[in-house]
């Protein structure tokens, strides 16, 4: 039996986010075009110009469509953001994941992310709270939420992916800023720092801001590059996440090391 037209707008108005609706509808032509080309499409024209760049007009002339009939595919814009988050959650590589030592599981998931973001910045501009549960994004829930599952609880488990996402997030999130604000001004990390040491000296030898001079002539974290400086924070963030798991969690990794151990050691000993 077929829905009344009154029928199928109470039914579109109940739908929270893009993957309740169905592609396909269950009448009319077939479709020309798929969400997948529509959303390769608008991530191409996201990563040359940004987010803003990309919109349904744009999109439309990209896959050669006509504006309005992609709303038919992707009725609104947040639709349309939907789609490309999920596109890039599928970026992040977590086959075979738990592999039974967790450090290394978050760590290479943490890179990946951090990647993932560097490749597309315009994922910085994305404002979304609420989660939309794609199917990228719940591949990604089981393999990463999988890797502590059998050593903590299922909230435990939210609490610490939480902070390492934030850290993640946060960190590459001022990565991508400080890299547009260098663009903007024209100058390299550098030159930029150059141009501020005569500022910073004079702080320095005011000798009102002893912590800040404690930064200034003892850190060496200001000065590791970028991608040491994030996995010097994610180790941090990793021993946190240690402390907070049973001891047994490290089994397999001290298990393989006395197994390496073994087989170095002399034999008939």
């Amino acid at each position: 039996m077929y829905a009344t037209g009154e029928e199928e707008t109470v039914a579109d108005a109940e739908y929270v986010n893009i993957w309740m609706r169905p592609e396909r509808p269950a009448r009319g032509p077939k479709p020309v075009y798929s969400r997948a080309q529509i959303t390769e499409a608008a991530v191409r024209i996201a990563d040359a110009e940004g987010l803003e760049a990309a919109t349904m007009r744009r999109i439309a002339a990209e896959i050669g469509a006509g504006a309005m009939s992609l709303y038919r595919y992707v009725p609104s814009r947040d639709n349309l953001v939907e789609l490309m988050a999920d596109r890039m959650m599928g970026e992040i590589d977590v086959t075979g994941m738990p592999s039974g030592d967790w450090r290394a599981d978050l760590t290479r998931y943490a890179d990946g992310l951090r990647a993932m973001w560097l490749r597309h910045p315009w994922i910085a501009t994305v404002q979304r709270s609420l989660p939309s549960f794609g199917p990228n994004q719940l591949l990604l829930i089981e393999r990463l939420m999988g890797v502590l599952d059998a050593f903590v609880s299922i909230d435990e488990n939210l609490g610490l992916m939480a902070m390492l996402n934030s850290y993640i997030e946060g960190t590459v999130r001022e990565e991508i800023s400080s890299a547009k604000e260098f663009r903007r001004s024209g100058l390299s990390e550098s030159e930029w720092m150059a141009r501020s040491y005569p500022y910073i000296e004079r702080l320095v030898k005011s000798g009102e801001y002893p912590i800040f001079t404690k930064i200034v002539m003892e850190a060496r974290q200001p000065h590791l590059s970028r991608d040491d400086q994030f996995r010097y924070g994610l180790q941090r963030v990793l021993d946190c996440i240690a402390a907070a798991l049973p001891s047994t969690a490290e089994l397999p990794m001290s298990a393989h090391r006395e197994g390496r151990e073994g087989q170095d050691g002399p034999a008939g000993s």
